[in-house]
């Protein structure tokens, strides 16, 4: 469990995110078409995996915005922002907001991802949806960056990121 901010308050995650220089979980989120999506999927390829709680808040779409700007100036790098929201929500977001870059995924069906990697909020406001995060996995899906935002109402530190692209 690890304690972050939501506006200054205490909130905690199920447990830690995947260590560094160690393989991420294997996990299974919904894409747009509801349908089943696995990291192995992408095996091959380095990986952006930003978690949001909802692309409904201004934080997180502005996050996700700028993602995909960074995705498409990287484009050996497959960005996927996971969040709690339905499918369909994801897919008006990118529509209104001209995200093409960014494959965004839902943990609808169950919380399996947000436990795997110790991001699922277990209290406050905010419980059951996901932390504010960043990781970075290489093209055998071992962990080469990654980031809990500390105060879940900020973003991460883009600037830090970038030098690990």
């Amino acid at each position: 469990m690890t304690q972050i901010t939501l506006k200054g308050q205490p909130i905690h995650t199920s447990g830690n995110m995947p260590p560094l220089q160690k393989k991420a979980p294997e996990f299974t989120l919904v894409d747009k078409d509801l349908k089943d999506r696995h990291l192995k999927e992408f095996h091959g390829k380095k990986k952006l995996i930003a978690t949001v709680p909802s692309l409904d808040t201004g934080v997180c779409s502005k996050m996700t915005k700028h993602f995909n700007e960074m995705a498409a100036k990287n484009p050996n790098v497959i960005f996927i922002t996971v969040s709690a929201d339905l499918p369909f929500a994801q897919k008006r977001f990118c529509q209104a907001e001209n995200v093409q870059n960014v494959l965004t995924l839902s943990m609808m069906r169950n919380d399996d991802f947000g436990k795997a990697y110790g991001l699922l909020l277990i209290d406050g406001p905010l419980a059951g949806v996901l932390a504010r995060a960043v990781l970075l996995l290489d093209e055998k899906d071992h962990v080469l960056y990654s980031e809990l935002v500390p105060e879940i109402s900020q973003e991460p530190d883009y600037h830090s990121l970038s030098n690990f692209l």
